[in-house]
């Protein structure tokens, strides 16, 4: 009886792993565990439990949970792992209360997979509670342990905690060196990743793809090509396999560090690649500038049974404005929502009326603009509206756009600079002046503008007017002399740019020594003729400085690339691949 009981219960439990993560089938295996009377097994419950959990039924894994009498610790720590593996966040910490009250102690795998669901809900309190418990129950110097509290400290916005328990770490996983530097990447100190990625590899523990991944979206940071160049000698050095993530990572560094041709050499090498990587590939072409090439794709794409989704459109959208293809983004925008189905956001609605700004039609993007839903009048629209104005000197319109943005942003000092800007252009130096004293009743600063250059793989960061760097005098000497030859072919200075206050000369004085100006002139100074420059300046690029670095492609006979907030300028023989058009 007892031998035929337990066959029959093993047929159970085969019932159940063969529902897998089909909802309705599990539930089926359930009503017939019910029937036949093995409802109360352990083994039975708590593998429906964690599939049910894979299956994405939280709902129906609680109400399972609830049917469970005694829980043991096999049970409860099978049920935490589940819902933190697969997103419940915060039914994990539920369950890890319950196990407390339970008076059942956690494991290393309990502790591991709370401290993962406080970092994916950002609880930086609980996090820290748990850590105690952690203390209490002696696992602090557990491994994995260890590499989760990283995690979360990073995940977190705390990346000096992150990196002092990483510190204090006896021996170091792959997954605690990943963490760490995946911490840095995501709080925006990518040096300090690139740093730990040197250790690392110091340490002689062998990169995965995982740390790869990160790394290049560090390197993307940066801009440094010559670092990106290196970490892709790496990667084919490794022999790791290039997988879709490993390859999407490589198309967007490249794409950002400037080299959209490597960009799409590594697209074109890759055999199996899904929506995301063709939307990276797309992605690179619009932000150089490329609408056509990005076009393409897109249609190669659509002609592989590729289906595009939202944040497809979007650069597919930002393309045709940075090139002008007006018809065509209209176009997508129409089979975006007729044959796609895909309900415009914020975002397609600033593409759709950047567009429209950009390429001259004003009064349409306007018309755009007052068509759209209450909830859908976003600053972001609206900031696209203004620089539309600005860039077509419509003040009328820009002023009460500007005072939508005011109004909703108040303290956005942007949009006071915008709107400064505009004022300036249109000659209206009392409105400047009105706009500057609000700006400074209300404490509100422009955000400080930067450029850096890296020139014999060394980064150097210059400031407007920066006098820090040890060869100051000779960069000021040779940009000066750099300026003049570029007058003497046709540059003249924007002079509405510079502080109204100031005398013809001294605008001149602060136009001229813009950061990157001071950048093109450093780069000039330290390398051969026929060398591209590659600059990344965190701000847009002003009007004079754009006209500028023009006419020092044509009197250098350099190619000089700039990227700015919003794009790429390809600087050559007194062009730019942005057509003016930015």
């Amino acid at each position: 009886m007892e031998g035929k009981e337990g066959g029959r219960k093993s047929a159970e439990y085969e019932a159940v792993v063969r529902a897998g993560r089909d909802l309705k089938r599990l539930q089926q295996a359930h009503a017939h565990l019910v029937v036949t009377g093995c409802h109360r097994s352990r083994a039975l419950l708590t593998k429906l439990l964690t599939l049910s959990c894979a299956a994405g039924s939280i709902a129906y894994t609680r109400r399972l949970f609830r049917s469970v009498s005694d829980p043991d610790a096999f049970l409860f720590n099978s049920l935490v792992k589940a819902s933190s593996k697969f997103g419940f966040s915060h039914d994990t910490i539920h369950f890890y209360r319950r196990m407390l009250h339970s008076r059942i102690t956690p494991s290393t795998y309990t502790f591991t997979s709370v401290i993962k669901a406080c970092a994916d809900i950002s609880d930086l309190r609980l996090g820290m509670l748990v850590q105690s418990h952690v203390f209490v129950s002696g696992y602090v110097s557990d491994s994995f342990v260890q590499a989760a509290l990283v995690t979360f400290y990073a995940k977190s916005c705390n990346p000096r905690v992150a990196r002092k328990v990483f510190d204090e770490m006896p021996q170091r996983s792959i997954v605690a060196w990943n963490s760490m530097i995946s911490g840095y990447e995501q709080n925006g100190l990518s040096r300090e990743a690139v740093e730990v990625f040197n250790k690392m590899r110091e340490s002689g523990v062998e990169p995965d793809s995982a740390t790869f991944v990160s790394v290049l979206s560090a390197c993307s940071q940066l801009g440094s090509l010559h670092l990106g160049c290196w970490l892709h000698e790496c990667i084919v050095g490794s022999g790791i396999t290039m997988n879709v993530f490993l390859a999407t990572s490589l198309v967007n560094m490249f794409s950002r560090c400037g080299d959209v041709g490597k960009a799409r050499g590594v697209f074109d090498s890759t055999n199996e690649g899904n929506v995301v990587l063709w939307t990276a590939m797309i992605s690179g072409y619009g932000m150089h500038g490329y609408g056509v090439e990005a076009m393409e794709v897109f249609r190669r794409m659509k002609a592989r049974g590729v289906v595009p989704n939202s944040v497809t459109f979007v650069v597919v959208l930002s393309a045709c404005a940075h090139a002008g293809l007006i018809d065509e983004g209209r176009v997508v925008f129409a089979n975006m929502k007729q044959k796609y189905g895909v309900v415009p956001s914020v975002e397609h609605h600033v593409c759709m009326v950047d567009m429209f700004g950009r390429g001259g039609l004003l009064n349409e993007a306007y018309k755009y603009v007052k068509g759209l839903r209450p909830e859908e009048l976003v600053p972001a629209v609206w900031t696209a509206m203004l620089g539309a104005c600005k860039m077509h000197k419509n003040f009328d319109i820009g002023v009460e756009v500007a005072e939508h943005l005011i109004n909703a942003e108040p303290e956005n000092p942007g949009h006071y600079v915008l709107l400064s800007n505009m004022y300036a252009l249109a000659g209206r130096m009392d409105r400047v002046e009105s706009v500057r004293k609000v700006m400074i009743r209300r404490g509100l600063k422009k955000q400080v503008g930067y450029s850096t250059i890296d020139v014999d793989n060394r980064s150097y960061l210059f400031s407007m007017g920066d006098k820090s760097h040890p060869e100051t005098h000779e960069i000021y000497c040779y940009l000066d002399e750099l300026m003049w030859k570029c007058k003497d072919a046709g540059y003249a200075p924007v002079l509405e740019l510079a502080m109204h206050e100031l005398e013809e000369e001294e605008m001149e004085y602060a136009l001229r020594y813009h950061s990157e100006k001071l950048a093109v002139a450093f780069g000039l100074m330290k390398t051969g003729h026929g060398v591209t420059l590659r600059v990344i300046k965190n701000l847009r690029i002003c009007e004079d400085c754009h006209s500028a670095i023009k006419f020092i492609s044509v009197v250098t006979s350099r190619e000089i690339i700039v990227r700015d907030k919003i794009r790429f300028h390809h600087f050559r023989e007194g062009s730019c691949s942005c057509l003016d058009y930015w």
